[in-house]
C-alpha cells in the first residue's frame, strides 16, 4: 500500500520540508497545523487562532476526500493552558457531536509565535 502527500491551497503550505497530510489507504495523518491562512497571515488571540487551525485542518481533510466525521484521534500544542477553556469552547463547536480522543499539551514555543498547533489522525469507514 503506498502513501499519497495531500496538498491543498485552503491551507497554509508547509513550512518545511513536509507534507500537510499522507494518506494512506483509509487514514489521513496530517501534520500539525498553525493558525495561519492561506495568504501567511497569523491570527490573533487563541480563539481566532484556535478557529484558524481548525479550518486549515478541514481544508486538508477535504483535499483527501474525509471531513471532521472521521477524525478519530487529534494532538493539540498549547504555548499557555491558562487559554484551556476558551480553545476547548471553540474545538467544541467543530466536534459537538462527534468527540474524537484528544491530547492537550503546553510546549515552550510554536513557530511563528503561534499559541497553538493542532494535528490530527482521519480514518474513512468501510
Amino acid at each position: 500500500m503506498s502513501h499519497t502527500a495531500i496538498t491543498t491551497t485552503k491551507a497554509p503550505s508547509a513550512i518545511g520540508p513536509y507534507s500537510q497530510a499522507i494518506a494512506l489507504g483509509n487514514t489521513v495523518y496530517t501534520s500539525g497545523m498553525l493558525p495561519i491562512d492561506a495568504e501567511g497571515n497569523l491570527k490573533e488571540g487563541i480563539i481566532d487562532q484556535t478557529h484558524q487551525a481548525l479550518k486549515n485542518l478541514q481544508a486538508v481533510l477535504a483535499e483527501a476526500g474525509f471531513s471532521l466525521e472521521d477524525v478519530v484521534k487529534t494532538s493539540v500544542f498549547m504555548t499557555d493552558l491558562g487559554q484551556f477553556q476558551q480553545m476547548n469552547e471553540v474545538y467544541s463547536q467543530y466536534f459537538s457531536d462527534h468527540h474524537p480522543a484528544r491530547t492537550t499539551v503546553e510546549v515552550a514555543k510554536l513557530p511563528r509565535g503561534a499559541k497553538i498547533e493542532i494535528e490530527l489522525i482521519a480514518v474513512k469507514r468501510i
